[in-house]
């Protein structure tokens, strides 16, 4: 190979590689996110270990709905990411006693029947009753009895919310996206 050969070729790798970058630094930071799960707070629906692909920018569109999961930064340590479901929406009131959460959003009282998500022996514990601000919301771990959430720290500002989970990659088992289940109204 000559001088001239390899320096046409490595100036082809260069163009390669910087276009790659072009293209996937901005899908990354800006666009969708890499998540790995830590810990067991959304057992059995997310795993230790898990690989989430989380889309960044639906919530500069439309907002964050009941019964989606979420990645946001801990409000106490913004350094830290966490993955919760959302339960309360701004402007209502969540309460949760005897095991039971309920939501008042001004109009109607909604029973959760997250028979969908949990587990029929999960019990939501605590006697709480919180109302949202208009920037807040209510996220709360699938495994509520080994969950760090709104019931221990309090409420999320929106500000705080970097996306929603949009797709599990890994394990290639459980790879798909997910489903906002419906709520019953009461």
């Amino acid at each position: 190979m000559t001088a001239k050969n390899l320096f046409s070729f490595t100036l082809e790798i260069v163009k390669i590689v910087l276009l790659a970058v072009a293209i996937v630094v901005p899908i990354r930071y800006f666009i969708f996110q890499p998540f790995f799960v830590q810990g067991f707070s959304m057992s059995p629906n997310f795993e230790d270990g898990d690989y989430l692909i989380v889309d960044e920018i639906t919530y500069r569109f439309q907002d964050p709905q009941r019964g989606e999961i979420i990645v946001f930064k801990y409000p106490k340590n913004p350094s830290q990411r966490y993955i919760k479901r959302i339960v309360g929406l701004p402007g209502e009131t969540v309460d949760i006693k005897d095991g039971k959460v309920m939501i008042f959003n001004g109009k109607e009282l909604i029973q959760l029947d997250e028979e969908e998500y949990l587990s029929s022996d999960i019990e939501t514990l605590g006697n709480i009753r919180v109302e949202l601000s208009d920037e807040e919301f209510f996220v709360l771990g699938d495994n509520r009895n080994f969950s760090s959430d709104s019931r221990r720290w309090g409420t999320l500002p929106r500000r705080y919310i970097i996306g929603k989970v949009y797709f599990r990659a890994w394990p290639f088992a459980t790879l798909g996206g997910f489903e906002v289940p419906a709520y019953s109204q009461f």
